[in-house]
């Protein structure tokens, strides 16, 4: 399953109150999704620990791990949930945190050894499988601008808010898809580089353009109880900070890129003539 559905025991006991989306606000079979979810969570939360153990993963990409994980008990189990269920604004804030936040702090934590340490070959055909699909950085970015529209028309964006079930799945199909488009861009080696910077700028049309008609919308997309002032928020929210980002992650490939080949020249100069 993928690391984002995936929260440690002890840190989601801090999301005891209740929440309209929260674990211990009714009953058992109404949370079930996400039960299943906290579950996941912490599966690969702990089995991270434990592949930790095996193999030592650096400090800065532990880091980053543990961030990441926390940032989605926050998104998924704290209040930014509730909020979500009647304001388009929050709602896009939990998106983006998924989308811009989580998906690239995974990315760069690179926890694939220490969940290899630990799972063996019992899960390595999907390790596999998410290592050859990072060598295609274009079509992930297909795939994930895909799942963010098709997430963004009326009817599933109600449908989400409406069924936890969905909710949940929602909340993976950006997560997962979110994970594998950062993973395949920040990865990518010098011959991807030029694929990776044209997924990068054509998330950033995408999403710049989704963001666009919700914050010029003169109606509410998603029902008369969502204020259209709300909807230009998110829309805002995900035009100019998500546009930001991938900003910053284009210029960051771009440069590891030229850094490579100055090192690469500096190295041939240097080298005596035979």
């Amino acid at each position: 399953m993928p690391p984002g559905l995936l929260a440690l025991p002890a840190a989601l006991s801090v999301s005891t109150p209740a929440f309209a989306h929260g674990l211990f606000d009714a009953h058992v079979l109404d949370r079930a999704p996400l039960l299943l979810t906290a579950l996941l969570v912490a599966a690969a939360w702990l089995l991270y620990l434990l592949g930790g153990r095996k193999v030592a993963p650096r400090r800065h990409e532990a880091l980053c791990f543990h961030a990441a994980m926390l940032l989605v008990v926050f998104s998924v189990f704290g209040p930014i949930d509730d909020w979500a269920e009647t304001s388009t604004a929050w709602h896009m804030t939990q998106h983006m945190l998924f989308i811009i936040v989580i998906a690239p702090l995974w990315a760069l934590a690179r926890p694939l050894p220490q969940w290899r340490g630990v799972t063996g070959r019992f899960a390595q055909p999907l390790w596999t499988g998410i290592l050859r699909a990072g060598r295609y950085p274009t079509l992930l970015a297909l795939l994930h601008g895909a799942v963010i529209w098709i997430w963004h028309t009326p009817k599933l964006y109600v449908l989400a808010l409406d069924n936890l079930w969905w909710h949940a799945f929602e909340h993976a199909c950006f997560l997962f898809t979110g994970w594998l488009f950062w993973w395949s861009v920040l990865r990518a080696n010098p011959k991807q580089v030029p694929q990776a910077l044209m997924a990068v700028l054509l998330t950033l049309m995408h999403t710049g353009l989704l963001g666009a008609l919700l914050t010029f919308g003169s109606v509410s997309f998603y029902g008369e109880g969502r204020s259209v002032e709300d909807q230009q928020l998110a829309g805002l929210i995900m035009w100019v900070p998500g546009g930001l980002i991938y900003l910053i992650g284009g210029g960051w490939i771009a440069w590891r890129w030229l850094t490579r080949m100055w090192r690469r020249q500096n190295t041939q100069a240097a080298a005596p003539d035979l």
